[in-house]
């Protein structure tokens, strides 16, 4: 959507042999330590056939960051509007990337044809702004620094599907064996879920309600007829009170109104915070979230516990649980 939210949401070309993809860190660098690493995933970009363009302060940390706000954003914004570029994957996430948000300049990027911006955790910081300021449809999936592992999950690898595909009908994905989602409520009917994704790591994302950045009621106003908010969550550090509380406050901020659901992957909090107490993670949500009138999954195949489903922020999307399995469709136009 744009700034005043009266464009459509638009989708990437899909990826092509000979592509143009620049690797740069609008968050968190990669350090010397890592660059074998790295190396090894820029190999699994160039397998592809992609041309792999490397970004100024893609391998240098300074202070929990690749360089400067300012430093960042004028690279970001460089490589989103370069039209030499096809795709903009940086190599994960970090913790600084709302710095970047009042350097980037959305009513540009709105103007600009779109690009796969691709990753998770604190790239979802980047990319609900991208989506709600800009109409600009990304990818919360694997980071790049996954892409290199010989024994990346098939579930996981399904990325280069979604980066590569030309098709317009659904994109159909599987929840990974031995994945078992749940409702938040214990029920066993079958739930199927008809919605427009945007989500991404709660811990990035619930930083900013209230800002410019994400006036999602404007945003769920302009969706189409019949059209409501499919919500995805993952937790990376958010301990159960810390979650209960942030939930309450996207609520009271009006982000589930209307909602045609709300479904969070695999919590990356450790058993022992999440379960040592008397306030575990299940308290939390059916606190905060327990009488919603639109169904809550648990447990999907969503950010930092693979394996991870690749979703696509502003795809019109159908989820559908039963016994356990899920299976999610999306469509990229």
């Amino acid at each position: 959507m744009s700034a005043d939210m009266d464009a459509p949401i638009r989708f990437p070309q899909p990826l092509r042999g000979g592509d143009v993809v620049a690797v740069v860190a609008p968050s968190s660098g990669v350090k010397p330590a890592m660059h074998e690493r790295l190396d090894g995933a820029l190999a699994a970009l160039r397998r592809q056939g992609f041309i792999v363009r490397e970004g100024r302060t893609l391998r240098q940390q300074v202070q929990g960051a690749s360089g400067s706000a300012i430093e960042r954003a004028s690279e970001l914004m460089d490589a989103l509007l370069d039209p030499e570029i096809a795709a903009v994957i940086p190599p994960w996430g970090g913790e600084l990337a709302i710095e970047l948000l009042p350097h980037l300049d959305f009513e540009r990027l709105r103007d600009a044809p779109p690009k796969w911006f691709s990753g998770f955790s604190d790239l979802s910081t980047i990319q609900v702004p991208l989506l709600l300021r800009a109409g600009w449809a990304s990818l919360h999936g694997p980071n790049l620094m996954q892409l290199g592992d010989p024994a990346l999950d098939p579930v996981s690898r399904r990325i280069f599907d979604v980066w590569t595909t030309t098709e317009r009908e659904p994109l159909e994905q599987l929840s990974a064996l031995g994945s078992v989602a749940r409702r938040l409520d214990g029920g066993t009917e079958p739930v199927d879920i008809e919605g427009c994704l945007i989500g991404g790591c709660l811990d990035s994302v619930a930083r900013l309600a209230g800002t410019p950045w994400a006036d999602v009621r404007a945003w769920r106003e302009s969706l189409g007829e019949g059209e409501r908010p499919l919500w995805f969550f993952e937790v990376a550090e958010l301990p159960p009170f810390e979650l209960a509380r942030t939930l309450h406050g996207l609520r009271q901020a009006g982000w589930f109104d209307e909602a045609a659901g709300v479904v969070f992957g695999r919590s990356a909090v450790p058993d022992a915070i999440a379960s040592g107490g008397e306030f575990t993670q299940d308290h939390a949500l059916q606190r905060a979230l327990g009488d919603l009138p639109c169904p809550v999954l648990l447990d999907l195949d969503i950010g930092h516990v693979a394996p991870q489903w690749s979703l696509v922020q502003g795809a019109l999307a159908r989820l559908e649980w039963s016994d356990g399995r899920s299976v999610v469709s999306q469509t990229l136009a």
